[in-house]
């Protein structure tokens, strides 16, 4: 079933109207005609539809059911080091299909990529594109939010105060790993922050734990920064309960 987000209207009586570029793909593209179900996202919820119009310049639907609903009850965020060329855009895709919340990518002491003012604004409306087609892609109703990139100085002050519980995998972290954190714990809001190509510097660790931060390994093997986050997110969410 092909899925499609609807305006900014919504759903209202249990009719909506396609966001204008899904109108057009749904009518030249994919030549969908009057009749057809489809699923329509609002940001919040999932619905199966009818489509009643379909034309370039605008769709309509009447809306039969609303969804179960298949978001986590854990929320997880990632902060993300930001990592060279096109990577950033295989994290957030990945990572928005597994069941992330929102991606913070972060400026830190070993990143390589620089993105800030406008080039991160610019840089932040694509990955939030692709979060957006991802989300279409496995079925979610809630688009992650894919900020700007910060620097990490300016982030911990949230991490402290924002979070139920803050995972830093961290190579050098042997003792301590997620499931003696995250089953049992009345977590609802958990952060994640991973560093970038070459890791988090040692100092970094230090304040993020300072702050009340946890040091975790993810096993004997290590990862690339591209692969830590996804893998972090899915055994998070596997041990909260919410990857059945």
């Amino acid at each position: 079933m092909h899925r499609f987000f609807v305006n900014d209207a919504g759903v209202q009586e249990m009719r909506a109207r396609l966001d204008p570029e899904e109108a057009r793909h749904a009518a030249r593209v994919l030549r969908l005609a009057s009749g057809e179900e489809v699923e329509l996202l609002d940001g919040l919820r999932r619905y199966r539809a009818r489509l009643t119009a379909v034309a370039p310049d605008g769709a309509e639907a009447d809306v039969l059911e609303a969804l179960p609903d298949n978001e986590p009850d854990v929320r997880v965020t990632l902060y993300q080091g930001l990592p060279k060329a096109e990577k950033m855009e295989w994290i957030v895709q990945k990572c928005t299909e597994l069941g992330v919340h929102a991606i913070q990518p972060v400026l830190m002491e070993r990143c390589v990529a620089r993105a800030e003012g406008k080039d991160g604004a610019r840089k932040a409306e694509r990955w939030q594109r692709i979060a957006r087609e991802a989300v279409k892609q496995c079925g979610r109703a809630h688009v992650p939010q894919v900020a700007p990139p910060r620097p990490l100085t300016a982030l911990c002050g949230a991490l402290a105060a924002d979070y139920d519980l803050v995972l830093v995998p961290w190579e050098e972290a042997h003792a301590q790993g997620l499931r003696t954190l995250v089953p049992g714990r009345d977590a609802r809001r958990i952060a994640i922050v991973v560093g970038p190509e070459g890791g988090m510097a040692a100092g970094e660790v230090e304040r993020l734990t300072g702050l009340g931060a946890q040091a975790v390994t993810l096993g004997p093997r290590i990862l690339r920064t591209e692969t830590a986050g996804m893998a972090a997110l899915t055994m998070a969410l596997c041990l909260a309960g919410q990857m059945e």
